[in-house]
């Protein structure tokens, strides 16, 4: 990208009322968690595609995601799932990180593929089923304290098919009790990020089915729970940006779990179905970062942006790389608002104004701004293009295929 197209977005940008230098200080402070789970094989509940040379235990997990932050800057902490990323010592695999220039983000439970788990984990009517879910929880947070971590991300599978099949406000007790459990185990630096979803694999209903009871359960538990936002688990037609903006209001908004959907929990590379999404969504948390109100911004400067995707036609590295570039991207673009234009066109009640003044930001070109801020980060411009030059993608098919699978 030449000086000239960035010179012009400058002078563009500074017409406007935008400091390209406070965007730029901006996006250089982005950072992006890449779920360990994304680098070896995934799919869909029909078929997993076997690729050659994804990682075949954790710590090559780790090595691949250490090659999108070297490229992008961006993504310096890795998600672990549990037991899919078990170890014998995990003070090792967090030195393997730290080697790495990585630290190790959010431990995920996994409370949905053993077969005791089939009428639920900590809502299933069998006690002796609850409590070893629940241990295995108190697990979760022990690994947590050995490898540093400081979030706990949870969601559960549990649910029914049937009307009957299990008694509802029952299992709420249950998964209260649960949660309070594993919240009293929690070092006071830990966050517990309670996920949602409306449906799938249950059909009925879930135990945790929206934002709202997320946000009552975290209410219940205390200051250090958290909701944690997922942008394919809601139904058609949600408005996430709106649930964004009323949990950043009630300082509960913990995280999300990036990907993108067009029917249901699709669990495509983030920004791809629907971008302007994704940019609305950051609007929203850019506008409440203004607040004078200390404890917005707070939850706002808090806010653990992760990728959660299930890359199984893809190549995982360069699916990864893409996911993170796209939040980039849409993230720089929701920088170029002009809140205070937004502002006083809806305070005069101009509707066409307002909405103007929030979609000119998205219909940018960042190109030439994401270049310069890559380039003074000694980064590489193109950061895809500079990983298929490389050899590394060509260098773990040493690997074979069979590797680390969920």
């Amino acid at each position: 990208m030449s000086d000239r197209a960035y010179a012009l977005f400058e002078e563009q940008q500074g017409a406007r009322g935008i400091d390209v230098n406070e965007v730029k200080a901006q996006l250089k402070q982005l950072r992006i968690e890449t779920p360990s789970w994304g680098y070896g094989d995934s799919g869909t509940r029909f078929k997993v595609f076997k690729k050659e040379g994804v990682p075949r235990d954790p710590f090559e997990k780790f090595q691949d995601a250490a090659q999108v932050h070297k490229l992008t800057g961006l993504a310096p902490s890795v998600a672990i799932h549990i037991p899919w990323d078990k170890v014998e010592d995990y003070g090792k695999l967090r030195s393997h990180a730290e080697s790495l220039g990585l630290s190790i983000g959010a431990v995920n439970p996994n409370l949905f593929q053993e077969d005791e788990y089939m009428l639920g984990s900590v809502t299933n009517a069998d006690a002796t089923v609850r409590r070893k879910a629940t241990d295995h929880l108190l697990e979760c947070v022990d690994i947590a304290k050995e490898t540093g971590s400081r979030d706990l991300s949870l969601w559960f599978a549990d649910g029914t098919n049937y009307p009957g099949q299990g008694n509802i406000r029952k299992r709420k007790g249950w998964m209260q009790d649960a949660l309070t459990e594993m919240y009293k185990a929690m070092t006071p630096e830990m966050r517990m990020l309670i996920e949602y979803k409306c449906f799938e694999p249950a059909f009925y209903h879930t135990d945790l089915a929206d934002w709202g009871m997320a946000y009552n359960m975290a209410l219940k538990l205390g200051p250090q729970a958290e909701v944690l936002v997922d942008t394919g688990h809601h139904l058609p037609g949600a408005n996430i940006e709106h649930i964004v903006a009323y949990l950043i209001d009630e300082k509960r908004l913990g995280g999300f779990h990036f990907n993108s959907r067009k029917y249901a929990d699709d669990d495509l590379i983030v920004g791809t179905v629907n971008p302007y999404e994704l940019f609305l969504i950051f609007y929203q948390i850019l506008n409440a970062a203004g607040e004078a109100d200390s404890g917005i911004r707070h939850c706002v400067s808090n806010i653990a942006y992760m990728i959660d995707q299930s890359h199984n036609i893809e190549l995982k590295i360069p699916a990864m790389l893409r996911s993170v570039l796209n939040v980039q991207t849409q993230y720089a673009k929701a920088l170029l608002v002009n809140q205070a234009e937004v502002e006083e066109a809806s305070a005069r009640g101009d509707v066409l104004g307002a909405e103007h003044a929030v979609r000119s930001a998205f219909e940018f070109d960042v190109t030439p701004l994401l270049h310069v801020i890559r380039e003074e980060q000694g980064l590489p411009t193109d950061p895809m293009k500079a990983y298929l030059e490389s050899s590394y993608g060509s260098d773990i098919l040493a690997r074979g295929k069979g590797g680390a699978s969920w």
